[in-house]
């Protein structure tokens, strides 16, 4: 087969890392049980489902270290076979509620099969371990997955300390190849922020590729001949792949994308604030009036009037929008074609969560894509980055800007006047940090023992995810919180450190709550000479 051109599905699965062992439950982990009922195990029986029938297909997907180490934590595992036991039990309420209703008693035997099958998946299947599957379908070749910064810190906010990059690097990768078995060859840098001189960093590590959005690529220095279809060679060596615009926003776009269709499952219905009995509340925190994933409508329209939902039309309609987007890559890669001179690369990369999570039927329209192109067409070939440098390694060496993939292509997202404030205390953090590591640079005991867990500290709250819900003003107390928190534990510890009396019970408490990184190693935020 000698396609036209090839098109490379990018998956960025991010959750920042949420653990409240001192809580029976925590209300902001169902961010993560959400995300595997939704997201992670759906798109997991596609791929598989995909795999057992021969299909051709290739998926690149970060997988970033606060989710790794989340996937593998006991308690969280078994918090989250909890969390399925409740929606089962909730659904056999809802059974007995809604009987003979025509409308609402096949969405309610819809969802009771669905959560059937998820438990079956987690429990008996994956033995609770999600992560084993990922592995798998790498190890098989039909996943590339890549990794990220160690808590997905924003580096050109954070590159003030080069340490800072560092230590968010080397931590990466150290989790990447613990728990998948193998270094990552490509990364998708935090909220596709990048600074010239992070690619030396990163082929330091290994790392072959990365992701910009379009103005990253187009905005290079000398202009790339090919625009944002074929990646370009950066000066420190890995190569930089381009976001397609084109064939991105025809499916995340709320208002021209396949999401907003009529007969899809609307998001903001649910069960939680709809349905007012004991069945429903024994889900909810503190009676706090919550999403329970049991959504019982269609998007129908913009008004406040929605239909039931129906999972078969919603179905077909995945279908038919596979058959258009691949028809519509069709037309762009012929036309491309005619004019370059070697086979273009559309890259189409998304937060993974729109698969499953904000569009249900995303995982669908996957397993139908893929199924398309293998059998109804031979002018596009489903690849990974890896497999294209293989191929055609022969870049054009550019310099992309400084940029992000974030509102205005810059940093403001991640500062501005509601967060702007966290980084003279993120900033003297690592510069007092590094400042530790030069002065006991082979600390053992109680010493290395606080001085690893400030750097855990550190690291998480580095996490742009904090700056990010401070500005989008979602769960702004929680993210305050959390940043406040992270800083007040490192000063405390680093205190320990530097004077020598040690709180033990306090270090076991915090290593117990922050309990990611089992083998960091504080001296990843030793000083570095700037080049």
């Amino acid at each position: 087969m000698n396609p036209k051109g090839y098109f490379a599905l990018v998956l960025h699965a991010h959750l920042p890392f949420v653990r409240h062992p001192e809580y029976d439950r925590f209300l902001e982990e169902d961010w993560f049980f959400e995300a595997l009922t939704e997201t992670y195990l759906p798109l997991l029986e596609v791929f598989e489902g995909l795999e057992r029938d021969g299909i051709h297909f290739r998926v690149t997907m970060s997988l970033t270290p606060p989710l790794l180490s989340m996937m593998t934590d006991p308690l969280l595992q078994q918090r989250y076979e909890r969390y399925l036991k409740e929606r089962l039990l909730a659904l056999e309420g809802e059974r007995k509620r809604t009987e003979g209703d025509p409308y609402f008693q096949p969405v309610v035997e819809f969802y009771t099969h669905f959560f059937e099958r998820l438990r079956h998946q987690f429990v008996d299947r994956y033995q609770r371990d999600v992560t084993q599957a990922f592995r798998r379908l790498m190890e098989a070749g039909h996943l590339e997955i890549i990794t990220c910064g160690a808590t997905h810190g924003y580096l050109p906010l954070l590159a003030q300390q080069e340490e800072s990059l560092y230590a968010q690097l080397s931590m990466a990768v150290r989790t990447h190849q613990r728990i998948l078995g193998r270094r990552p060859t490509g990364i998708w840098l935090p909220e596709c922020g990048y600074i010239p001189g992070v690619d030396r960093l990163l082929a330091e590590f290994g790392i072959d590729f990365f992701f910009l959005d379009s103005h990253g690529v187009l905005n290079a220095d000398p202009r790339p001949k090919y625009g944002v279809h074929r990646p370009v060679r950066t000066p420190g060596g890995p190569a930089a792949f381009a976001r397609d615009y084109e064939s991105s926003k025809q499916v995340w776009s709320a208002e021209e994308g396949y999401p907003g269709d009529s007969v899809y499952r609307e998001f903001y219905r649910d069960a939680g604030f709809d349905v007012h009995a004991p069945h429903i509340d024994a889900m909810l925190h503190a009676g706090l009036r919550t999403f329970t994933g049991l959504k019982y409508h269609r998007i129908t329209g913009k008004g406040d009037w929605k239909e039931p939902y129906h999972p078969g039309w919603a179905r077909e309609r995945a279908a038919e929008h596979a058959g258009h987007f691949l028809f519509n890559r069709q037309r762009q890669v012929e036309w491309l074609a005619s004019f370059l001179d070697r086979p273009p690369i559309i890259v189409a990369p998304y937060d993974a969560e729109l698969f499953g999570h904000w569009w249900f039927e995303g995982p669908q329209w996957i397993d139908f894509l893929f199924r398309k192109m293998a059998c109804d067409q031979e002018d596009i070939r489903a690849i990974t980055p890896r497999e294209y440098l293989d191929w055609h390694g022969d870049l054009q060496t550019s310099q992309p800007p400084e940029c992000s993939w974030g509102a205005g292509g810059f940093h403001e997202v991640w500062l501005n006047g509601s967060n702007d404030w966290i980084y003279p205390y993120l900033h003297s953090a690592a510069e007092r940090l590094s400042g530790l590591v030069q002065r006991f640079p082979d600390a053992d005991g109680d010493r290395a023992w606080a001085l690893d867990q400030a750097a855990r500290e550190l690291l998480l709250a580095q996490s742009s995810d904090w700056a990010f819900i401070m500005k989008t003003a979602t769960s702004v107390d929680y993210a305050v919180r959390r940043t406040k928190t992270h800083l007040h534990r490192f000063n405390r510890l680093a205190d320990m450190a530097e004077y020598g009396h040690y709180d033990h019970d306090y270090l076991r408490a915090v290593s117990d709550r922050d309990s990611l990184f089992p083998d960091i190693d504080y001296q990843i935020f030793q000083r570095r000479p700037m080049a």
